[in-house]
């Protein structure tokens, strides 16, 4: 049985899974749409991945997890070590790139940009607000430009006059191109167009005053795009690095911190097994009036729902099997 490592990144748009083995090298992963039920993607996931292993059996000494489900997902599968999006992929990055310097790193829904020297995080930046500095912006505009995502860079690619497209708001950026498309400009002139007000954007609202030296990896998903590669290429004036497992950074990091953590405190896992594959979960949202904040707070339950939500007036109301509880300002009604 083949001792691995275990890391779960629940973002918003997609939820990946990798295993890591004792050396820290890279095993295999699986990556899904969120589909805004990570329950159910984690559980595919770890499904899938199994399924991939085609016979070989994987003995998981340690979990991690990341990304903006993370919490749930740590109380789903037992995580040992849960930490935030920046640590993953920057552990992930060192590790395939030894001399990284800079991260760019754009997902479904938010951007970051790291900055590491000599090997630590020394400043970073995440977009969570504009639209137009995400995955899903270039994916909207493909739909409208009858182009399928998968085309995208190749297409982009080809271009000899790039349209200028207002890139600093999402909202200006699709009337600027619905514009330009009246006008005639060709599909792949409007596609790197898109590109570059991308980066622009990503510069603007990122990279400001930041020095941004190579090695520059980029990560996350967009990094497929061959388009948005040469645009940040031109722009930044120096190569980029997109590492072979470039979507599925944040769980290898997530994986190797877990490994590192178990290293070093030699302590049991808290991984539920394989099983959590299988299991039913559902979650109760119910508002605290114990003081003027009125928190809400989540309640993830076990087991099939058979409760009746109306009746729920309190959070001491809810009955079940409780595995985790968070949401709460002062921490009152938390269980990990």
């Amino acid at each position: 049985m083949m001792k691995t490592y275990l890391g779960i990144d629940v973002g918003s748009v997609t939820t990946k899974i990798a295993l890591v083995d004792e050396n820290g090298k890279y095993v295999d992963s699986y990556m899904t749409r969120t589909a805004g039920q990570p329950v159910i993607a984690v559980q595919k996931c770890l499904d899938n991945l199994l399924n991939q292993a085609q016979g070989k059996e994987y003995e998981i000494c340690s979990v991690g997890t990341t990304g903006s489900g993370r919490h749930l997902a740590g109380a789903l599968v037992g995580a040992d070590v849960i930490k935030n999006e920046i640590t993953a992929h920057a552990v992930a990055a060192s590790s395939a790139i030894p001399d990284v310097q800079t991260i760019l790193e754009i997902g479904g829904q938010d951007s970051k940009i790291i900055i590491l020297r000599d090997g630590i995080v020394t400043d970073f930046a995440m977009n969570t607000v504009c639209a137009a500095g995400t995955g899903s912006f270039l994916d909207h505009q493909a739909q409208r430009l009858n182009v399928d995502i998968k085309d995208f860079g190749d297409i982009a690619l080809k271009s000899k006059s790039p349209a200028r497209i207002a890139g600093r708001c999402g909202v200006f950026a699709e009337s600027d191109l619905i514009h330009k498309q009246q006008l005639g400009y060709a599909v792949e002139d409007l596609l790197y167009g898109l590109c570059q007000a991308l980066v622009r954007n990503y510069i603007s609202n990122l990279a400001l005053g930041k020095d941004l030296l190579p090695c520059i990896s980029f990560q996350g998903g967009v990094a497929t795009n061959k388009g948005m590669v040469k645009a940040f290429e031109e722009a930044l004036g120096h190569k980029i690095i997109v590492p072979d497992h470039h979507q599925t950074m944040g769980a290898i990091g997530a994986a190797m911190l877990a490994m590192e953590n178990h290293q070093f405190t030699q302590k049991p896992t808290k991984f539920k097994g394989w099983t959590i594959k299988d299991l039913e979960f559902h979650s109760i949202t119910c508002q605290c009036t114990g003081c003027s904040n009125n928190c809400e707070v989540i309640t993830i339950l076990e087991g099939k729902e058979v409760q009746d939500r109306d009746k729920i007036e309190k959070i001491s109301d809810i009955k079940g099997n409780i595995i985790a509880r968070w949401g709460g300002t002062c921490g009152r009604w938390d269980i990990a």
